[in-house]
């Protein structure tokens, strides 16, 4: 077993959303944790949200409200440090996510672009921050970014101290290939510079590997593999997951209510669905997180299946906790979440597999690689109601096989995909990274100064 690591494990927040790299992160670092390690888990931009125990420090770095005004208002770039404190209070940082947020690439085009060029851009302050405390007291190991858009600062901190690090990479892409022109292309340019000074990156799937050696430009040797993996401890006892299905066929479907995550296909699907011989009394329930931008997508999305006569057909629960989600997944037969976008991870088949739920997903991104190792469900072709309703019938109507596949699926997770196999994994690749220090150790003073000086001329 590797010796315990010190390890700062910065997460971005999700402004107010339970997010899939949110529980990720905090799912890992208390696995981490549980095997000996000190990690720390550090929020940026807003407080993280998890349907489990939240191990996150309270302190916010990068706090939503002084990035935001920093980057519109100069003033903000030049107050005291004590009112930039009072700005990241973790509870006023959540009431202001929770009126009137933009997480959007086309809304945040300009930040995003500040933010990685760090200590050059408009939020100097937070970057120094940030820097000083992660190279003072704390004194890590190794650091870890959740993404790459927030590692701008990696610069700064390699002038600080010889320390290495590793950069996760969970759906950065989708969220770059939203930013307007020009902002796309010199943001790919920003990232292009900070590669050399990350020591090493790691991915939860070959698919996302290889895509993002190739869009960033990563040598792929430099890529580490490490499925990605769920606390399966409430899954594995069987008697708490109570058997709440009905003699009546259930399509769920759990995941936030984004046009990403691709309800719109799968309310078609369901229509085409109900038309199909056997399925004419088939039902729908649909659970995750609705933000106040979507609202008017999914409300489209209702009255489209109340307008085709199914509004007693389906349920949308809302958003759900820890417990509602077991219960949630206890009551369908088959979940289905057919994102328009490539996953890079897939944590709702996991968790749906984990219950012994089988699943129908799109023919792309990290879903193949997944379910051609757990088994556990079929494939559809992407953005296609019509084989997705034909696909969805052929697994409520074979119950024998849907059986087979749940059960198939819930033991390869069980085994193969839990949270201390993740933590394992991601602890021996650390430990190699440390073992081999810093790529980029810090700078001589002359040529600190110098990068300082051009810095501050910017």
């Amino acid at each position: 077993m590797p010796r315990p690591l010190k390890i700062a494990y910065l997460t971005a927040g999700a402004a107010g959303m339970i997010c899939g790299s949110c529980l990720h992160d905090n799912t890992l670092a208390r696995a981490l944790i549980a095997l000996g390690h000190d990690v720390q888990l550090i929020p940026l931009y807003t407080p993280i949200r998890t349907d489990e125990e939240d191990v996150s420090t309270h302190r916010v770095f990068y706090g939503g409200i002084n990035m935001y005004l920093q980057q519109k208002v100069p003033l903000f770039r030049w107050l005291p440090k004590w009112l930039d404190r009072w700005l990241d209070w973790p509870w006023l940082i959540d009431w202001a996510a929770g009126r009137s947020v933009k997480i959007e690439p086309q809304q945040v085009a300009d930040l995003t672009l500040s933010i990685l060029r760090g200590r050059e851009g408009f939020q100097r302050k937070e970057v120094e921050r940030l820097a000083e405390w992660l190279t003072g007291d704390l004194a890590p190991d190794v650091i870890v970014f959740s993404n790459i858009l927030t590692a701008g600062c990696v610069p700064e901190i390699k002038r600080r101290l010889s320390v290495p690090v590793v950069v996760t990479l969970q759906g950065d892409d989708i969220f770059l290939r939203g930013l307007p022109e020009p902002h796309h292309t010199q943001a790919l340019a920003e990232i292009r510079k900070l590669i050399g000074r990350i020591d090493g990156f790691i991915a939860n799937s070959k698919y996302y590997a290889d895509h993002m050696a190739e869009y960033l430009g990563i040598p792929r040797e430099r890529i580490e593999i490490v499925p990605l993996g769920i606390d399966t401890r409430d899954f594995a006892n069987q008697s708490e997951i109570r058997n709440l299905k009905s003699e009546i066929p259930t399509i769920g479907y759990l995941a936030r209510l984004d046009p990403a995550k691709g309800l719109h296909v799968l309310a078609d699907a369901f229509i085409l669905l109900r038309q199909m011989p056997g399925m004419e009394q088939a039902r729908l329930k649909i659970a995750g997180w609705l933000g106040a931008q979507h609202r008017a997508y999914a409300e489209a999305i209702f009255n489209k299946l109340r307008a085709a006569g199914l509004g007693d057909a389906f349920e949308h629960v809302g958003e759900v906790d820890r417990r509602g989600k077991l219960d949630f997944l206890a009551s369908i037969d088959v979940l289905s979440v057919p994102t328009t976008y490539r996953e890079p991870k897939g944590l709702f088949v996991l968790e749906a597999l984990a219950a012994g739920v089988p699943v129908v997903q799109p023919e792309h991104g990290a879903f193949p690689e997944v379910l051609a190792e757990l088994g556990g469900g079929v494939l559809h072709r992407p953005e296609d109601p019509q084989h997705l309703a034909e696909r969805l019938r052929e697994v409520l109507l074979d119950v024998g096989t849907r059986e087979k596949l749940g059960q198939t699926g819930r033991t390869a997770v069980l085994t193969g995909r839990n949270q201390r196999l993740m933590a394992e994994r991601t602890a021996e690749f650390l430990t190699r990274i440390v073992e081999r220090g810093s790529a980029a150790p810090p700078l001589p003073q002359s040529e600190a100064a110098q990068e300082l000086s051009a810095a501050e001329r910017t």
